[in-house]
């Protein structure tokens, strides 16, 4: 596919381009059928928590921190009573530990305060929790409650205008644009696969073009590295430990194919 993002934006119908997001939706999902929640939890309150530690910071470093955090306060009620410096200390490897501490802290109280202690499954609700806005809301009800959502983080935003799925950045709107592309029981597992695959093969600065497997659907092809040999050299947190690039061996036939 040939062009600028915004330019097969505005040259594709509405249905065209519901077809075509939909296809390279399907493709990516198979690339990564694992694709999941890189957060550690075992309820919502542990996923709400680690998702606002997760600001500036790598899910990896996250999980690295919350097991002691979660064995120490292990409710709402003992989060908002923590010491804080002692929080500070275990919180300090996630940088920003201080306003992170604040957050946490307050977090916990406003759940005792207003909801009993408990996460409530509500968007309109957790928005007004200390730290949390629609990205982590949408994080918490599709991979705690099961509820529908689109987590509009860098790498999905990223990626969604490089695919010309929308031209939009402010997150809201890219929410609704995309929203409105793919079916709603998909969302959750769509954020999950967009966020993966920007985190593996579509980076900021080098895409690995030559090892995208929706190369030939996307009209920022050739931003990044295309030769297949060079690009699956780029790939970064590849798939599960120990796997090898899926695409690989097909790499180069399906370049020669968007470049015809």
């Amino acid at each position: 596919m040939s062009g600028s993002p915004a330019q097969a934006t505005r040259d594709e119908s509405s249905i065209a381009l519901t077809r075509r997001a939909r296809r390279m939706y399907r493709m990516l999902h198979e690339h990564y059928p694992y694709a999941h929640c890189e957060l550690d939890f075992e309820s919502p309150l542990q996923l709400l928590v680690a998702t606002v530690l997760s600001a500036q910071t790598t899910d990896v470093m996250v999980n690295k921190v919350t097991p002691q955090l979660f064995a120490r306060y292990p409710d709402a009620a003992a989060l908002a009573g923590a010491d804080r410096e002692e929080m500070e200390a275990l919180l300090k490897p996630t940088g920003f530990f201080r306003a992170k501490t604040n957050s946490v802290m307050k977090l916990g109280a406003d759940l005792v305060e207003r909801f009993d202690g408990e996460v409530p499954p509500r968007m309109k609700d957790l928005v007004t929790l200390p730290g949390v806005g629609r990205k982590t809301a949408n994080v918490v009800l599709g991979n705690a409650f099961g509820i529908p959502g689109i987590t509009v983080d860098t790498h999905f935003g990223r990626l969604v205008r490089r695919f010309g799925w929308t031209a939009e950045d402010d997150p809201v709107k890219v929410e609704t644009a995309v929203g409105a592309l793919i079916p709603r029981k998909e969302w959750t597992m769509l954020s999950h696969v967009l966020i993966f695959h920007g985190r593996r093969t579509c980076h900021a600065k080098k895409p690995a073009c030559g090892a995208c497997p929706v190369a030939r659907l996307c009209p920022s092809y050739g931003i990044g590295e295309t030769d297949p040999v060079k690009a699956d050299k780029l790939l970064k947190f590849e798939l599960a430990p120990g796997a090898t690039n899926p695409y690989a061996a097909s790499a180069l036939a399906a370049n020669e194919v968007a470049l015809s």
